[in-house]
């Protein structure tokens, strides 16, 4: 039964475009071929964005230690946003532009380093970095007739 309800709402989902770019119509003129217009190509300008960007997303969400699911769930909702703003009408343009303000879509993970905290440590023996840390370690000596023998 419930199935029904959604086929029902799918399939009356463009006359409902329709009624609502013909009642917005009669009170803005024909500012809605404009806006039908920007819309359409401000989600062709998404879509491609999205496109390219989405493998740099996702490898720098296993790179910063974030689940790589979120990076693909994000480039999935932008996707999804730029098709329905390219489908005309005003409600895919609100459900796009809901999409779009999800948060998590546009923020930067939470685990990313701030910035400058990747400088590398000075070289210098007593020397302390601008934060004040410092490093230490162990090393062991390889001798050089080892790596000869390589």
């Amino acid at each position: 039964m419930r199935f029904g309800w959604i086929v029902l709402l799918m399939l009356s989902f463009p006359v409902l475009e329709a009624i609502g770019i013909f009642w917005m119509a009669e009170h803005i003129g024909a500012w809605v071929l404009l806006w039908l217009l920007v819309a359409a190509l401000a989600g062709a300008a998404l879509i491609r964005f999205e496109r390219l960007a989405w493998g740099a997303r996702l490898l720098f969400s296993v790179q910063s230690g974030t689940h790589p699911l979120a990076a693909l769930l994000a480039s999935g909702r932008m996707l999804i946003a730029g098709g329905l703003l390219v489908f005309p009408g005003f409600i895919s343009d609100v459900i796009a532009l809901g999409l779009l303000l999800v948060p998590g879509t546009w923020r930067r993970p939470a685990t990313m380093p701030p910035p400058g905290d990747d400088a590398p440590a000075s070289p210098w023996p007593g020397d302390v970095d601008r934060a004040g840390r410092t490093l230490d370690g162990e090393y062991r000596h390889v001798a050089d007739e080892r790596l000869r023998d390589r």
